[in-house]
Order: structure tokens, then sequence, then C-alpha cells
């Protein structure tokens, strides 16, 4: 009877401290499957469905990899975080709806690796592809974004937000990549194609925002290539082609900027436009086919750098 006692009040002792243990410890590194479940740990041996489901099984700075090719849903992350499909054909089906949210901290970063996000063509598109809403930082790298009403990438910010894209590939959206900022933003898109855009295929709209473009394709555009659409806004491009796009490059309002050199323009309605009091910034060496289509202010407003 004593040591029933006494094991009693030992294990009353212990309850408020096992009671007090975390359910399920997140990992730095975990794993969804197309045949994977998310009441699973999301271990490699035991993966989850979905991105929704791995999220809050990983830990903060930590990466959801995907085991084999499947659709994993569509996703809000709210954390620095990786989701990286490698050499699988991992991808979001996002029809009306959006494929990614990134409402992360101040300080956060997010990198989307080897991801295709699918919102169908024609009939019932996604929404948007992503939209950048908060986080300091968002990576796209060798990401592919097909069918959205609005935007491919919507990133809409209030605070400082770095937009990096690699090799990466954007059609079937009304625009491509918009920028809207009232803070510091920056854009670097490299080695990436924007095909079939119905209007803006890299708009920047902001009096701190900066995009660089290099080394990248911009084909059947329904308006603008590239446009700047504030005072201060600005865009650098060189080594890219510009083939049938409404204008290639816009400086579309008074103190916008467009900085370009060794671009090469074919079949454009006009190369540039560049608006009163609009900077247009080359060093001579862009290439315009046919010379007639080169555009409103390109020779007014052009300085040599």
């Amino acid at each position: 009877m004593r040591r029933i006692v006494l094991f009693g009040a030992a294990l009353g002792l212990l309850l408020p401290f096992l009671s007090a243990a975390p359910a399920q410890a997140q990992a730095t590194r975990t794993w969804v499957s197309g045949v994977g479940d998310d009441a699973n740990p999301c271990s490699r041996t035991a993966p989850c469905k979905t991105f929704a489901g791995a999220i809050s099984k990983t830990a903060a700075g930590g990466e959801i990899d995907c085991l084999d090719p499947g659709g994993f849903g569509a996703v809000t992350i709210t954390k620095s975080m990786t989701i990286d499909c490698g050499t699988n054909a991992g991808g979001i089906l996002n029809s009306l709806a959006n494929g990614v949210i990134v409402n992360a901290g101040a300080s956060d970063k997010v990198v989307l690796r080897n991801l295709v996000i699918q919102g169908t063509i024609s009939t019932n598109t996604g929404l948007n592809g992503i939209r950048f809403l908060a986080g300091q930082e968002l990576q796209l790298d060798r990401v592919v974004i097909q069918g959205a009403s609005g935007f491919c990438v919507d990133m809409n910010k209030t605070a400082l937000g770095i937009l990096y894209v690699r090799s990466s590939y954007f059609t079937e959206c009304a625009s491509g990549i918009v920028v809207t900022s009232t803070a510091t933003a920056v854009i670097d898109i490299n080695t990436s194609t924007f095909a079939g855009i119905g209007g803006n295929a890299v708009s920047v709209t902001g009096a701190a925002t900066s995009a660089s473009v290099t080394k990248s394709a911009f084909e059947n555009i329904g308006t603008n290539c590239m446009v700047a659409n504030t005072s201060g806004a600005s865009i650098s491009a060189s080594d890219n082609m510009f083939e049938h796009c409404g204008t290639g490059m816009n400086a579309a309002v008074s103190g916008a900027i467009i900085n370009a050199t060794n671009n090469a323009f074919f079949n454009n309605s006009s190369a540039f436009n560049v608006a009163a009091g609009g900077t247009f910034l080359t060093g001579g060496d862009n290439k315009v086919s046919p010379v007639a289509s080169a555009g409103a202010g390109s020779t007014g407003n052009m300085t040599t750098k």
C-alpha cells in the first residue's frame, strides 16, 4: 500500500510537466507526397499530403521538400521557410483561388524553388499566382506560374520588400509581376520569360521602387513589357529580348526612370515611351527593328550614359 501511495504522489508531481510538453515538435525539414496524409508527422517515411498540412509542422527557417510528383494545394506562408520540389513535378492547382500568399514577419525570408503554380486556362482560372503582402524577402527560383485572372505575382507592400526571380516562367495572366509599394522595394529578375500576358509584364509603382531585369525574354505582351508608373520608380534593363509587345519599356509619368542597355526589340508597336518629364538613360546600344518602332520620347528624352 505504501508503495502505491508513493507512486501516486510521484505521478502527481510529474503530471504538470507532462501536460506542458508539446504534442509534437516542429521539424527543420518536412516532406510532402502525392500519397501522403496531413495527419502524419511530415517525416520522410510518413509525409504529409499538402503544403498547408506541412506548414504547421515545419519550424521557422525550415524547409518543405517534395518526395514525388503531386499537387500539394494552395498555401499561406507566415514565417521564414523554403518550399522546394527539386526534380519532381511538384505543383499547386489554384483554380478560382490564390496559389501562394506570403504574409510573413517583417524580417522573414521565403524561398519557392522548383514549383509549378497552375491556375488553369480559360475556365476557372486562378485569382493570383503569388501574393507577396508581408515579409522582407521572397525568392522565386525555377517557378512556373500559368493561368491567373489577376497577376502572376502581386507584390503589394507597405514595408521594405525584396523580390528575386531566377529562371522562371510567367504566362496566361492578366498581368505578370506587379509591384505596388509605399516603402522601399527592390526587384531583381534574371533569365526569366514572360509570354502571353494580357496587360503589363513587369509593372512598378512607388517612389522608392526599383527593378533590375537582365537576360530575360518578353513575348506577346498586350500592353507594356516593362512600365514605371510613378515618379521616382525606376527600371534598369540589360540584355533582354522584347517581341510583339504594345510598348517595350515605358516611363509612364513625369519623374519615372528607364535605364536600358544592350536590349533587342522586334516587331513591337513601340520600343520605348517616355512621358514628359520622364528620364530615359541608355548606352546607345539597344537594337530596334524596325527602326520606325523606336517610339514616343525615345529621342527627345534620351541621355547617353
